[in-house]
């Protein structure tokens, strides 16, 4: 039905369908939710509307295709709140909603690449779905586990303990997989284990992180002395080759505490606490913190330790 020259523009329900490509059953339901009141009818009790409604009618599209529910949609029709107020509460809700659903595919990431059972999928989307605080809780409580009762560097461990996972807002599917991998980390009693026998190791020494020359200069020179040793894997030097034993000399002089001979077995003792020390596991737990924090990159320095390892223990036979 179009209108006549001069006569302002009437349609029936079946046009509007026409020109919004809605259709008759949806503008019908609007009108009668009070969405789209008629402004006439015909004599046959036809609805009619004119071109004040066909606007109206493009707009309770437009914020129902943004997800705008019917309450909203009335309130702004009737001006008793603005739209960019409506759009900001339903831009929070899409907000939180697309979260979770990154955190949903973090996790199936996770299970299609490791293939993991359901116990495990469970598991997977409860670590993907903490909160900050149980993220920092669970940080704690490892480390409370693994340096409880010893006589450790409390320096050293509070250093440990500060470097939290903070996940940012909107985190990347590589972080959110970063965060999944590292929760695992810190559960897995295997990984406890270890942790905790570094840390007797270190109790036993008697606070040597602050107190003793020797495991300071260590400290100091163990990048160094890390990346000479790569600098030798990638030569493809055997860990017994003059370099080697080079290496290990000064690792074993630097390493010694005063009093402390350079024998045999004290390279071996180096050899085993450098081996332990040198697990991936613990290289991990740092490449994962940085990932989830945007931190820099942590290089991977296990071959380079082992090779290190190496060379003690062909210089102490």
């Amino acid at each position: 039905m179009e209108p006549v020259r001069g006569e302002p523009a009437v349609f029936t329900i079946g046009e509007l369908s026409r020109r919004t490509g809605l259709s008759v059953k949806t503008i019908r339901y609007y009108s009668d939710e009070g969405l789209l009141p008629p402004t006439d009818r015909t004599s046959a009790g036809y609805r009619l509307y004119d071109t004040t409604s066909l606007a109206r009618l493009e707009l309770v599209r437009t914020l129902r295709e943004l997800g705008v529910g019917l309450a909203d949609v009335r309130r702004v029709l009737a001006r008793t709140q603005d739209v960019s107020t409506v759009a900001a509460k339903h831009l929070e809700v899409l907000e939180e909603q697309l979260r979770v659903l990154r955190l949903r595919r973090a996790v199936l990431r996770a299970v299609v690449k490791r293939g993991g059972e359901l116990n495990e999928v469970k598991l997977m989307n409860k670590l993907a779905s903490m909160s900050d605080e149980e993220r920092r809780r669970l940080v704690d409580e490892f480390w409370d586990e693994v340096s409880e009762g010893l006589d450790v560097d409390s320096e050293f461990y509070d250093r440990m303990r500060s470097a939290k996972p903070e996940l940012p807002d909107d985190p990347t599917p590589r972080q959110l997989e970063a965060w999944i991998e590292f929760a695992e980390l810190v559960r897995d009693p295997e990984f406890r284990g270890l942790t905790r026998r570094m840390s007797e190791r270190q109790a036993e020494r008697g606070q040597v992180a602050t107190t003793d020359t020797a495991a300071r200069a260590q400290q100091e020179h163990w990048c160094e002395w890390s990346d000479r040793a790569q600098a030798a894997v990638d030569q493809g030097l055997a860990a017994d080759s003059p370099t080697g034993r080079e290496l290990a000399d000064e690792i074993a002089a630097r390493s010694a505490a005063e009093g402390v001979a350079d024998t045999p077995r004290f390279r071996a003792e180096l050899a085993g606490r450098i081996a332990e020390g040198a697990d991936p596991r613990a290289e991990r737990y740092w490449q994962l913190l940085a990932i989830i924090n945007d931190w820099p990159a942590v290089p991977s320095r296990n071959e380079a330790a082992r090779w290190i390892v190496a060379a003690l223990r062909a210089t102490a036979d």
